[in-house]
């Protein structure tokens, strides 16, 4: 992505969150493209509570920013991201405390689905149990080719019952199992061979593979590719008869809107669509 790691740069100061760390950093292009990095470098960029909070605060923001266009979530140093904090974890041994941690967890998932825009997962090193999970999770993924994923937790003793929720939606269920049965680590190409991530790219590529799906996105209607986004998702929890109605009612509500208007007349004149700001 070398226009948006050149704006990033130049364009915005990152966003800081936490206190002594800042463990998200948040940048934004003038094309409305924000960039989240995981920022813990030395622990993997492992999921402690305050990296929780503040992406799900950064979440929350994008979600009610209309300007925003496309997510990128990626991550320094080395890894991606290694799942949850476990030393955090360990240092608080009660079932009340597990549990709120894994709401507040889920939460942060469900809010990258629920918004309005496409996220995309920007992987390189190690994505384990809960960091596989936030791969899983993004809209599309592209990997280096050096990139390993996992859901390792039951090496010890912990079984990745939450990374499976988002891992059996992507991934066909007998290799999902596989993965979640054994713990053991996926290179890229069978990543993508198994649905869990779009494209590879070679580590000093990957940037580049990532700009090419940002450029395609921000050519279309934001209106179009955000009913398509939640339509998308809903569908795939219903029956196919309800999901045929749901569909046809949101290509209708859809068809109405004066992005679609305008397409469809542009294609009948066989010119360009001239969008509206607002439809863009």
């Amino acid at each position: 992505m070398k226009d948006l790691s050149v704006s990033i740069r130049t364009e915005s100061t990152p966003k800081v969150f936490g206190t002594e760390e800042a463990v998200v950093l948040r940048s934004q292009d003038a094309r409305g493209v924000v960039m989240l990095r995981l920022n813990r470098p030395r622990a993997f960029n492992a999921l402690s509570e305050a990296m929780l909070a503040a992406l799900q605060r950064e979440l929350d923001a994008i979600a009610n920013d209309e300007s925003v266009r496309v997510v990128v979530l990626a991550a320094e140093g080395k890894a991606f991201c290694a799942g949850h904090d476990l030393k955090e974890m360990r240092a608080t041994p009660s079932l009340d405390y597990y549990q709120r941690l894994f709401a507040q967890c889920s939460e942060m998932m469900l809010s990258i689905q629920r918004l309005p825009v496409p996220v995309i997962a920007c992987v390189h090193g190690v994505a384990a149990a809960a960091g596989c999970q936030l791969v899983a999770m993004c809209d599309l993924a592209v990997a280096s080719s050096t990139a390993k994923f996992a859901v390792s937790g039951v090496n010890l003793g912990l079984f990745c019952s939450a990374p499976g929720v988002a891992l059996s939606r992507n991934v066909l269920r007998k290799a999902a199992f596989e993965m979640l049965v054994t713990g053991e680590f996926i290179g890229a190409e069978e990543a993508k061979v198994r649905g869990l991530i779009n494209r590879i790219a070679e580590p000093d590529q990957i940037d580049a593979e990532v700009e090419k799906l940002v450029a395609s996105i921000i050519t279309k209607p934001r209106v179009a590719v955000a009913m398509g986004k939640k339509l998308f998702y809903r569908q795939a929890e219903l029956g196919i008869a309800a999901a045929y109605d749901a569909a046809g009612e949101t290509m209708a509500c859809n068809m109405m809107d004066e992005a679609a208007l305008e397409g469809v007349q542009a294609f009948i004149e066989k010119r360009p669509p001239q969008w509206s700001q607002r439809a863009d």
